[in-house]
């Protein structure tokens, strides 16, 4: 059973300590039954036992190293800003006891507690960086997952850095969405002439890897938008295997259109290539089979710069 007072007897078989003066100048009273104070290790007598009555230099210690045991906590070594160490104290759940931190309050909303104190130890959460009283040192009582990282971590920066991107993609789908509204359009009004005609034509004209079997072919015009993608040959005509994955196409328009093709280079975002199908309105999946989301006639746009695409829907 863990004592409950920060000081204890001693005891009559401690020869030597019998008839101790206490260590108080003032008082040095002759006690032949003195007791220890468990934070200083001084001897006091009956009324300068305790830690506020002798005014310990070591206040606190006894109730710290108490909590210690009650918590089952183990020290370890730490190097402190100097270059000194000092010590912190790690529980079995991984959190540490805030032992050298100044005083503060508890920084749980509903809780206004004074931590890091001789009698209310504050505990170091490593999850979310802060020191909480016992009451909310577990993650779940203080909704750990939940809290937005300290300013100047290592998370707050990437929490930053994740803001700026998605600010970028919503700057960027703002842009996709005013371009294809018109383009739409445009395209509709090129094909105001006879479908079959049209297809005639295309098919005559089209490009393409000759050793690709008539009937695998589709047929589509394909574009680079000026705005986000630079190259060679603004459009053109060409037929592409329809079993081939829109990555492949993509990598082949690219190259017939001198477009850079940053793609397989593990480049960000904004650098990669996307296709966009004008008729479907949607931007295509690189997995996806052509020829299940193309049909000749159609046309595609090579659009660079545009976020999380796949999971766009216009």
């Amino acid at each position: 059973m863990l004592d409950e007072q920060s000081y204890s007897e001693i005891r009559e078989r401690d020869v030597g300590a019998i008839g101790k003066h206490c260590d108080i100048p003032s008082c040095h009273m002759l006690d032949f039954l003195p007791f220890k104070c468990e934070s200083c290790n001084g001897t006091y007598c009956l009324d300068h036992r305790t830690e506020t009555a002798h005014k310990c230099a070591h206040e606190g210690k006894w109730a710290a190293e108490r909590l210690r045991r009650e918590l089952g906590v183990s020290k370890t070594p730490r190097q402190s800003g100097g270059g000194g160490s000092s010590s912190s104290s790690s529980t079995s759940t991984g959190h540490t006891l805030a032992s050298t931190a100044p005083p503060t309050t508890c920084p749980h909303q509903k809780c206004k507690t004074t931590i890091n104190t001789p009698r209310s130890a504050g505990v170091f959460c490593p999850a979310c960086k802060r020191t909480y009283c016992l009451a909310h040192r577990l993650q779940d009582a203080h909704d750990c997952s939940s809290l937005p990282p300290l300013p100047g971590t290592p998370a707050a920066a990437a929490s930053l850095q994740t803001q700026a991107a998605a600010e970028k993609a919503r700057a960027a789908f703002a842009r996709f969405k005013a371009w294809t509204s018109t383009k739409t359009e445009k395209v509709k009004e090129k094909r105001q002439g006879s479908a079959a005609v049209e297809l005639l034509r295309l098919k005559r004209v089209a490009k393409g890897d000759a050793k690709i079997p008539a009937e695998k072919r589709v047929y589509v015009y394909v574009e680079a938008e000026k705005g986000s993608t630079s190259s060679r040959l603004p459009k053109g005509e060409f037929y592409f295997n329809r079993e081939w994955s829109v990555g492949k196409v993509l990598d082949v328009a690219a190259g017939e259109l001198g477009v850079t093709n940053v793609n397989n280079r593990g480049e960000g975002e904004e650098e990669r290539l996307r296709v966009f199908h004008v008729e479907g309105g949607r931007m295509l999946s690189f997995g996806e089979k052509v020829g299940d989301a193309v049909g000749s006639g159609n046309t595609i746009v090579l659009l660079r710069g545009v976020m999380a695409a796949e999971l766009i829907e216009v």
